[in-house]
């Protein structure tokens, strides 16, 4: 795994001042973006439905994502506790089953990610995470 250990001095300090800004700011805009990504998971404590800002590729029956906070992420414990999730992607939302993938070569996969957005994530990153979701055969038509 690629990143900064997200630890007490600098690591830590960057964690909270990013999270802060993307849970106050940057979420709360981008998920009424029409065009925008959204990861779906279920809340490990709530059971309620959780909706994320994410750049990612489809690739086939797969989504590609990388978070740039690893395991700190609230959505990366929520797939940790029931990995089903939903994406939507082009206004519509598809169910699939997420899995974090540790050895995975972040830097590389980024590469095959979104330009603006894995730009973002290797500046803001402070412990990079690959997550692959393998999609269900079709789409999810749950309205949301």
């Amino acid at each position: 795994m690629t990143g900064v250990a997200g630890g007490g001095s600098s690591g830590g300090r960057k964690f909270r001042a990013v999270t802060a800004l993307q849970r106050h700011v940057v979420n709360p805009l981008s998920r009424r973006m029409p065009g925008q990504v959204l990861l779906e998971t279920t809340g490990r404590k709530s059971g309620v439905a959780r909706r994320t800002p994410v750049g990612g590729r489809r690739i086939g029956q797969q989504f590609w994502l990388v978070s740039e906070h690893g395991t700190r992420s609230q959505y990366v414990r929520n797939i940790q506790a029931d990995p089903r999730v939903r994406v939507r992607e082009s206004g519509r939302w598809h169910t699939g089953t997420a899995h974090l993938l540790p050895e995975d070569d972040t830097r590389a996969r980024l590469r095959t990610l979104p330009r603006l957005n894995s730009a973002v994530v290797r500046a803001v990153g402070t412990e990079l995470l690959t997550i692959r979701v393998d999609l269900d055969a079709g789409p999810d038509e749950k309205a949301g």
